[in-house]
């Protein structure tokens, strides 16, 4: 068995094309993967997406909407996704589309539309978005993150449980990630390529140590 873990800009244009790429790959994999997305906010991810956007670092304004903004999208994925994974991660991909492709202003008459075109229980969305348990959920997030020193996105853990090996591997930027089918060869030697001397540091690639607390808290 795979696990991925994948974590993205809930409002990223460049996420969404990452995410397009693993999702084909999946699709066209005979291996058995479990694939796991999460939203990613912090002040690192926040002054990455400031530059890559042009914005200006010393505008605090606009730091402080676009902090609330992915703040709140994030939270809206993990609302949805108490609906199931495969109906939160549809909507986040519309709402990477729509914000981050397509310069559509977030709000909140956005997220109930897109909430109602992907097939998800708008009334039920409205009840749970504002509980205390949408915002733990969230918080686990962080916390894997955290753990397995992730600090910007998109980024992804892979654990390959067929090799003999007691640690993922971490790979940080869109470049490093489209090397992840390698990862997902079940020889000693697709693990092999990523411990060349010198690779480590051109690929953004580190070890990760295995997590087996978090199974089951990951939704």
């Amino acid at each position: 068995m795979i696990e991925i873990y994948l974590f993205v800009n809930p409002l990223g244009s460049v996420c969404l094309e990452t995410e397009t790429n693993l999702l084909d790959f999946m699709t066209s994999s005979q291996k058995k993967i479990q694939f796991r997305i999460m939203p990613l906010v912090n002040m690192q991810t926040i002054h990455d997406t400031m530059k890559r956007r042009g914005l200006s670092l010393t505008d605090i304004d606009a730091r402080n909407r676009l902090f609330a903004d992915t703040y709140s999208a994030a939270l809206d994925i993990k609302t949805i996704q108490l609906q199931g994974k495969k109906l939160a991660r549809n909507f986040m991909m519309r709402l990477q589309q729509a914000v981050g492709c397509e310069a559509q202003p977030y709000n909140q008459t956005l997220v109930e539309e897109l909430v109602t075109e992907v097939g998800g229980d708008l009334a039920m969305f409205k009840e749970d978005r504002p509980t205390s348990f949408v915002k733990e959920m969230f918080q686990v997030d962080q916390d894997i993150a955290r753990e397995m020193n992730i600090t910007m996105h998109p980024s992804a853990v892979v654990y390959n449980y067929a090799c003999e090996r007691d640690y993922g591997v971490s790979l940080e930027g869109p470049l490093a990630i489209a090397d992840l089918p390698k990862l997902c060869h079940t020889d000693e030697e697709s693990y092999q390529i990523f411990h060349i001397d010198g690779y480590l540091k051109k690929r953004h690639e580190s070890r990760v140590a295995h997590y087996p607390n978090y199974l089951k808290l990951v939704y």
